[in-house]
């Protein structure tokens, strides 16, 4: 296992220790050249080989998170914006287990919201 893949899969391990337990179908999925981690078949995350996150978020929380010490807005490639709604949080700050917890909340809430929405 290489150093980046080490870092994705405690990661991983950290993020599905931290699922609630009403969250039953939680899958890994590769996408994005990421591993996304899937909850009743949509992407709460995705888990970066450096240990980074991409966050699906509600798009009314996107500027307020965007203000989070080290996110940013998801990029598919150099300089192409994934758009509102999708946030890249920096490996460093999910080291810690309350920001980590944070934006786990943040990712679940818009999937719960989109699933009230499709009703």
């Amino acid at each position: 296992m290489t150093p980046g893949t080490a870092n994705a899969r405690e990661l991983i391990d950290r993020i599905r220790a931290r699922l609630p337990d009403e969250h039953e179908h939680v899958r890994e999925v590769r996408m994005f050249g990421t591993i996304a981690v899937m909850i009743d078949d949509a992407m709460a995350v995705a888990v970066h080989n450096d240990g980074g996150l991409l966050v699906r978020v509600a798009p009314d929380e996107d500027s307020r998170l965007l203000e989070s010490p080290g996110a940013s807005r998801a990029e598919m490639g150099t300089g192409r914006s994934m758009g509102t709604g999708w946030i890249h949080v920096e490996a460093r700050v999910l080291a810690d287990d309350a920001a980590l917890d944070g934006w786990l909340e943040c990712a679940t809430r818009n999937l719960a919201q989109r699933g009230s929405a499709r009703g």
